[in-house]
């Protein structure tokens, strides 16, 4: 199959290289961020790839912006921040066709129901992503961990299997993205969304690697638990099951902070030292706007959605430390 991948940022540019050089199929990134289009463009439409900070090389590309790109891909892998995806589809509308693909593999909740006014139900597809990636600049990626790190798991908003559901898995097992399909649509969506509500958030706010959450010996019991306990309450109050319990996910916050991914700093702290705004309010805001309707109560999320906007706020008093920018040498 063809793809086009919009947006090439850390995770699209680690899912469009896996493709292009692993599984051997046609790739198209459709970048809005003009910015970073430029970058690219400059680079003689390459960009640097480096894995754990090693074996730093230029990849070559096809890339467009949206209004430039004339290509028919089968798939459209979206993977734009939540707040630029609305915009980034109406750049596009015009380009989409009857029969195509819509993934979405983002962060965060709200994405679907924009997708779904532009393409059918049988042709979209969920999927999260447990693959550690940093965006050192526009167009300089780096993948953390070895070949076969992380995993994805997909569903058709069906529920139902598909032919391009199948073809895609094959691209995706070649590609090396560790992908397995379910039949659980919000349950499959949500299991990444809940994960992220304890270890992007907390981790932004006190600016530190997933790992370093582990210093605090309470981080599981104290912190991580209670979160997750309220996320599936609301979830099973609106009739949602995961496809984790609540204990399996608790052991998943230990497992990437102690063992898979220690040094990681999430995709949400990489906003956040760069001053952008962060996805918050589409993960534990989201979350405490589906206890609300749902009867249940998420306080813990409530608060977390508004410390992280305090912390934003306070970048104008107190500006981060970028703790991935190059010459950084401290903890």
């Amino acid at each position: 199959m063809k793809y086009a991948v919009v947006g090439a940022g850390a995770m699209g540019l680690r899912y469009g290289i896996l493709l292009q050089e692993n599984a051997g199929v046609h790739v198209d990134f459709v970048e809005p961020t003009q910015a970073s289009l430029d970058k690219i463009i400059t680079q003689g439409k390459k960009v640097w790839k480096s894995r754990d900070h090693q074996d730093r090389h230029e990849i070559k590309i096809n890339i467009f912006s949206p209004e430039s790109y004339e290509g028919t891909p089968d798939v459209w892998i979206f993977f734009m921040k939540q707040m630029q995806l609305q915009d980034t589809l109406d750049r596009l509308a015009s380009k989409f066709k009857s029969g195509q693909t819509a993934l979405g593999a983002m962060n965060g909740m709200g994405h679907i129901e924009k997708l779904q006014k532009y393409f059918d139900d049988d042709h979209i597809i969920g999927g999260t992503a447990m693959i550690a990636t940093i965006l050192n600049d526009f167009g300089d990626v780096d993948f953390m961990g070895d070949e076969g790190a992380g995993s994805s798991v997909y569903a058709n908003l069906t529920e139902k299997p598909s032919e391009t559901m199948t073809a895609l898995q094959t691209d995706f097992k070649a590609a090396h993205l560790n992908p397995s399909y379910t039949e659980n649509f919000m349950g499959t969506l949500l299991t990444k969304v809940f994960f992220n509500a304890v270890e992007n958030s907390i981790a932004t706010m006190f600016q530190s690697r997933m790992g370093q959450l582990m210093a605090y010996d309470g981080f599981l019991e104290g912190i991580a638990r209670p979160l997750i306990n309220e996320a599936y309450d609301a979830a099973e109050a609106a009739g949602v099951t995961l496809i984790e319990t609540r204990d399996d996910m608790v052991a998943q916050v230990d497992y990437v902070s102690n063992v898979s991914n220690p040094l990681h700093f999430p995709s949400m702290y990489q906003d956040f030292v760069k001053g952008r705004p962060t996805e918050v309010d589409y993960i534990n805001g989201w979350i405490a706007d589906l206890a609300d309707k749902n009867g249940t109560q998420a306080p813990n999320h409530h608060l977390v959605t508004n410390f992280v906007h305090l912390a934003e706020a306070m970048r104008e008093f107190t500006p981060p430390v970028n703790k991935l920018a190059p010459g950084y040498t401290g903890v």
